[in-house]
Parts: structure tokens; sequence; C-alpha cells
């Protein structure tokens, strides 16, 4: 977050808030895993978000436009549909319920990504359907595939000007409140204004 320099602070909470809801993604699956006798990181998984923040590095536009609209776009939604049609177990209940707040959040996560890159792309006279062709092929973004989410897409405003942060209150999905004895959740009510 603290690569790029200069932005305005609104970028910054935003990517502030969007790390704490990261952090709280990982305490509900490692939580979970651990019911299952499993610890985080014990599956092999790929590495496609991360290689990709390696490769634009040095680049915002490039890091906005392909991290979070493309690769956490797509992440968020394939996990969940794998999971439903997979295990009829209730440790699976509890896993969908995990990953319906996860992409509650990763909407949330996509709009900030379009808004900033729509923002960066107005800054420097560039027109974010092209610049984004252009930014996928010199980095090696893989190509949208479907199914689409198209709700969540919408909900994300990938295809219009503005995006804002949906409105909403977040909690550990009941589940998980009733093992734990207690609710977590972020009050998302007063949203960072755009820039």
């Amino acid at each position: 977050m603290w690569r790029f320099a200069g932005l305005p602070g609104a970028y910054y909470r935003d990517w502030l808030r969007v790390a704490a809801e990261e952090a709280h993604h990982y305490t509900l699956l490692a939580d979970h895993l651990a019911t299952l006798g499993h610890a985080y990181g014990d599956f092999d998984a790929h590495d496609g978000l991360w290689a990709m923040t390696e490769r634009t590095a040095g680049d915002i536009t490039a890091r906005m436009a392909l991290v979070p609209r493309t690769l956490e776009a797509r992440g968020g939604w394939m996990p969940r549909r794998r999971c439903r049609r997979g295990w009829p177990r209730p440790a699976t209940v509890v896993a969908v319920e995990i990953l319906d707040v996860i992409l509650r959040d990763e909407i949330g996560h996509v709009a900030v990504g379009n808004r900033w890159y729509r923002w960066l792309c107005e800054r420097d006279g560039l027109d974010p359907v092209r610049q984004y062709a252009v930014l996928a092929a010199r980095h090696g973004a893989p190509r949208l595939r479907p199914p689409f989410n198209h709700g969540a897409r919408l909900a994300r405003r990938l295809h219009r000007g503005r995006s804002r942060r949906p409105r909403r209150r977040l909690s550990v999905p009941p589940a998980m409140r009733q093992r734990r004895g207690r609710a977590l959740h972020c009050d998302d009510s007063n949203p960072t204004p755009a820039p």
C-alpha cells in the first residue's frame, strides 16, 4: 500500500480497510480449518494474485487494473461455486457461510480497485477500457472466462463509470458465531468518500 506515495488520503484509507477485511477472512478460514484438524497453508493453492502483485510492483495503474479488478474479482466467485456443488457435509455448510462473507467483502474490494483505476486513468488522461487491454497484455493477466457472477459484477460496478462501496454490516456466519460464542462485525455505514 505504501509502495505508491503521493495519492489522496482516501486511497490509503480504502486499502487499510481492505487489509483489515482480508485479515478477517484469514481468521475465519484458519479457525474453520482448525475445526477440521488442518491449518491454513496445509493445502496447495495457486499464487496468481501474488505473482501479479510482483509484476505490477512499479505501476499503480496496472496494479489497480489487474489485481482487484481481474484476479480478486474472479477469485471471489469461483471457490463458493465449487464448494456449493462439492461435498454435502456440515463442514461445507460452514465453509459456504464463510465464503459468503468473503464474497460480500470482495465485491467491495473490487469496487475500490475499480474506483481507483478509473481515478488514475482520468488523472493521466487514459481511456480505462483501452488501457486495461494494454496493461493486461503487458503484464500477462489471465483471460477472463465464464462463468461470471453478473450480480456481483453489477455491485462492483465494473461496467459503470464510478464505483461506490455497498453499505452493509458484516458478521461472522451463524455457525461460527455459535461455536465461538461471540459475533465479530465491521460496520461500514460510513464509507470513504470518493476522491
